[in-house]
């Protein structure tokens, strides 16, 4: 049976994440991923992806000082990164750096070993060419910082704050996966021709560059920027009802109810209430876009999507546009090094059938 686009069709077999979109459900390895991410940190979440368990208290050691070492980008690295054009679009910057990773002594690590350098390592490519772009000094890693904090550091030269810190990586933990998406797919089909993990990530990166796909939610900040201020919210969403124009951050091709990912976010928005304003905005926002989704498009059931409160999130720690798809890249990694691993354990490459339509000549 023919899917265009292989929409619905059942591909994989998985244990790493669960999407029902009807009961508006994620998880990660059976668990809702609101427990998940309340009481553990983003290195535990990603060893729990990569292993099926969580870390105990020498294995966390163990994957905090595997995660460092990461962050020390080889020579050869460093080298390529410094001689590519300061306007190159910083996914294009990812996948050079990532793909650079085909060398003995990376090669030499275990698979599980190579999903956490590229885990610790894609923020650190980002940071250094988002700096040069901005013609700024760059910002070594620094080892006392976790994960999320390091990146923050990296891109600003300023130690966050726990706010900074804590609204960051509640966003990070909830992309890390989200089911067959196309970046996960492309990385499957990679390494199920028993090629490596790097030439797998690269073609993930690949494949989230396009806008269909990871595409930043700058919509969301322009609607949220032409707001200003609550008095503003129901005039400016009923001109663009009125005018035809799309809500940014609304409605998802998955979920038929609440995205379980903007309810997490929307909470963690709610806990900091009085910490920004943006903030403030787009909770406020949101009801009144809701009541107006329904007064408008009736039956729609129009609900809040992730990009929604990422965008809110990125835009309150001062996180530039640019950076969200490379800030999303950075948290899916996890998913596609856990689904390349997965993959190998039980293998059979992919090679679906195409059907000729075109016309025949004699």
């Amino acid at each position: 049976m023919f899917q265009k686009g292989l929409k619905d069709v059942i591909a994989v077999h998985t244990k790493i994440a669960s999407v029902d979109g009807d009961k508006g459900e994620l998880r990660y390895r059976g668990v809702s991923v609101g427990e998940l991410i309340a009481t553990h940190s983003f290195e535990e979440v990603a060893y729990f992806m990569w292993n099926g368990g969580f870390p105990g208290e020498s294995e966390l050691r163990l994957l905090n000082e595997k995660m460092i070492e990461g962050r020390e980008l080889p020579l050869h690295i460093v080298a390529i990164l410094e001689s590519l054009p300061a306007d190159m679009p910083l996914m294009d910057v990812m996948r050079t750096g990532i793909s650079a990773y085909a060398h003995t002594k990376f090669k030499d690590e275990t698979i599980e070993n190579q999903a956490i350098i590229l885990t610790a390592a894609l923020p650190v490519i980002v940071a250094r060419h988002f700096r040069n772009q901005q013609r700024q000094t760059i910002v070594e890693s620094d080892s006392t910082l976790s994960h999320t904090a390091n990146y923050l550091w990296m891109l600003t030269g300023v130690v966050p704050n726990k706010f900074q810190i804590e609204a960051l990586e509640t966003y990070l933990k909830l992309t890390m996966e989200h089911g067959l998406n196309a970046s996960t797919f492309a990385a499957r089909v990679t390494i199920s021709t028993e090629s490596d993990l790097t030439s797998a990530i690269t073609s993930a990166i690949g494949t989230m560059k396009g806008p269909l796909h990871g595409g930043a939610p700058s919509g969301v900040i322009d609607l949220l920027e032409k707001m200003g201020t609550q008095e503003n919210i129901r005039p400016v969403v009923e001109g663009k009802m009125k005018n035809g124009e799309r809500i940014m951050g609304f409605g998802h091709r998955i979920y038929k109810t609440e995205d379980p990912r903007s309810i997490l976010l929307r909470d963690k928005c709610i806990s900091m209430s009085g910490e920004d304003d943006w903030l403030d905005l787009a909770t406020a926002a949101e009801k009144e876009i809701i009541s107006l989704l329904e007064e408008y498009k009736p039956g729609r059931k129009l609900y809040t999507n992730v990009e929604y409160y990422a965008a809110a999130i990125m835009r309150s720690i001062d996180m530039p546009p640019e950076l969200f798809t490379p800030t999303f890249s950075a948290a899916r990694i996890v998913g596609w090094t856990a689904h390349a691993i997965e993959q190998l354990s039980d293998n059979t490459i992919f090679r679906p059938q195409s059907v000729y339509v075109g016309e025949l000549v004699n």
